[in-house]
């Protein structure tokens, strides 16, 4: 392990992710554009995320009727969509082009205009996500002209959604608060230094929400978000030659793999920490892979009783699944993960650029996350991996990390929902235990571990494609150096397990995935000897 010295000077200070606005000069570029669906919220997240800006938040639809004189379900059933839309279109243009509005709600149709699609790219464009279902009980029964036939509703919000997402700066997915827009003011306002095309998830769970940024080039044009406190960055020697994080006070690194993940690395950060003057107003960077995250997060979540900690990862692993939800820790010689803690990050800076100086095999081993992430999603994504599209691919990745933040989202502390993730991973884990985490990556043992899930789930036909896909990347499809009855017997010390039972999670088909299944010793055992090649 190595210090390596103090770079650059004082830092800006600047909000922290989930901090109030008010009393602050927050810039953006253009106005905050707020899109979506009928009844996502976008008049009262607009009229929220003013007032702390001591702004007025201007409704299209508001403007739209005060010209009028009358409500827009009156003129829309009058003279027509036609009429209406070509009416909505010159307001809203209006209302984009003034150099006054700070906080616009867009109605929901609004983005059907090729002009006014292309007004937004001045502006800071903020998508609230709505659950189909729940914009039906909120925009039902009332006035809404395209709002009385639910069947017609819910395809109108399926034909729109790609619209939302090519024009969004930033996504605020469903389960977020209707406070969240106000709460992510600073974040949205660290996009004017980001690169162009970066984009904003918004993360929630019980414990905190932050901002994930996505965008190629955020290391390469140093940014970093958020700005406050010194930065003390963990990485691995061989990434630490690769890539720098920005502003760094000091770089603490380990060696490279598995093996860097226990107490005894943890005990050499922590130390580096304190020697290095680390304070609790600091950050501490993990600058790496999966590893690096694990290990890094976990002494952020134990130092001085926790500081704050920013994720930026380096490998597939990382940026499609371990970098999101906050589970930190290290392995134990009795168990993989056995010590550990959940600390959300304070934010998540995910550049695909990093991915460029990744050996092929790192490729592949992410790989096997990407098919586990896309089995849970089902839908686009799976549709997406099934057809073989590049793992790098920048729109597999959002996809992926979208839908980990979404299952951390339902379940941050692995109560019933979250499990799902661990799909293929209980016999996985137990395979790289058996191998003494030296013979396979962790997405080598996964992609032998989704195998053994989908024979355990009797989906066999499903098993094959998924067994074409990984064999296509070089992953592994059998393993060997470790007799199938001592992975079982690690499989049966699994963390997870309850009562002496190990839960397993199965899948009934893409998108339907269900944790907490008790399957009897025989039938694992016999799925592991399958894969089993001595």
């Amino acid at each position: 392990m190595e210090a390596i010295g103090a770079e650059g000077a004082a830092l800006e200070a600047a909000q922290p992710a989930g901090g109030s606005a008010r009393g602050q000069e927050l810039a953006f570029r253009g106005a905050l554009v707020l899109v979506g669906f009928m009844g996502a919220g976008k008049t009262t997240a607009a009229r929220v995320a003013a007032a702390a800006l001591g702004a007025r938040a201007i409704d299209t639809d508001h403007e739209i009727e005060r010209e009028l004189g009358e409500s827009i379900a009156s003129f829309f059933d009058r003279e027509g969509e036609a009429a209406f839309r070509a009416l909505e279109e010159r307001v809203v243009l209006r209302v984009l082009d003034s150099e006054d509005a700070r906080v616009i709600a867009l109605g929901g149709g609004a983005l059907g205009s090729e002009r006014v699609r292309e007004a937004l790219a001045r502006h800071t464009v903020v998508y609230l996500e709505v659950d189909p279902a729940e914009a039906w009980r909120r925009a039902s029964g009332g006035a809404r002209p395209l709002a009385r036939d639910r069947a017609r509703f819910e395809q109108l919000e399926r034909e729109r959604r790609p619209l939302y997402e090519r024009v969004a700066d930033a996504i605020f997915p469903a389960y977020c608060g209707r406070d969240a827009v106000r709460r992510a003011l600073p974040a949205l306002s660290a996009l004017r230094e980001a690169p162009s095309g970066t984009r904003l998830v918004w993360a929630e769970a019980a414990s905190g929400a932050h901002p994930v940024f996505f965008g190629r080039g955020l290391l390469a044009q140093g940014f970093f978000y958020p700005q406050d406190g010194r930065r003390f960055v963990v990485s691995d020697e061989q990434v630490a030659r690769l890539h720098r994080a920005p502003g760094a006070t000091a770089t603490i690194t380990v060696p490279a793999g598995e093996a860097s993940k226990t107490l005894a690395s943890a005990e050499r950060v922590l130390r580096e920490l304190a020697r290095s003057g680390c304070e609790r107003r600091d950050l501490v960077v993990a600058l790496g892979g999966g590893v690096v995250g694990d290990l890094a997060g976990f002494c952020a979540a134990v130092y001085q009783r926790g500081v704050r900690w920013v994720g930026v990862p380096s490998t597939l692993v990382a940026q499609v699944d371990s970098a999101y939800g906050g589970k930190t820790g290290v392995d134990l010689p009795e168990g993989k993960n056995y010590v550990g803690a959940y600390h959300l990050p304070a934010a998540v800076l995910c550049d695909p650029d990093l991915l460029a100086t990744l050996p092929p095999e790192e490729i592949a081993a992410g790989y096997a996350e990407v098919v586990k992430t896309a089995l849970i999603a089902g839908g686009q994504l799976w549709a997406r991996v099934r057809a073989g599209v590049e793992p790098t691919d920048p729109q597999v990745i959002l996809g992926c990390l979208r839908t980990k933040l979404a299952v951390v989202a339902a379940d941050e502390r692995d109560a019933g929902r979250r499990q799902v993730l661990n799909l293929g991973h209980t016999i996985g884990h137990a395979i790289e235990a058996a191998t003494d985490y030296r013979r396979y990556r962790h997405g080598e043992a996964v992609a032998v571990g989704l195998l053994c899930a989908l024979r355990l789930s009797g989906r066999e036909n499903l098993r094959q494609e998924v067994a074409e896909l990984l064999r296509a990347r070089g992953l592994p499809i059998t393993y060997s150096g470790a007799d199938p009855e001592r992975v079982v017997e690690l499989v049966e010390r699994d963390k997870k397990r309850t009562g002496g039972r190990v839960p397993f999670v199965l899948l009934e088909e893409p998108g339907r995935v269900t944790p907490g299944h008790e399957l009897p010793r025989s039938e694992v055992l016999a799925a592991v000897k399958e894969v089993y090649a001595p």
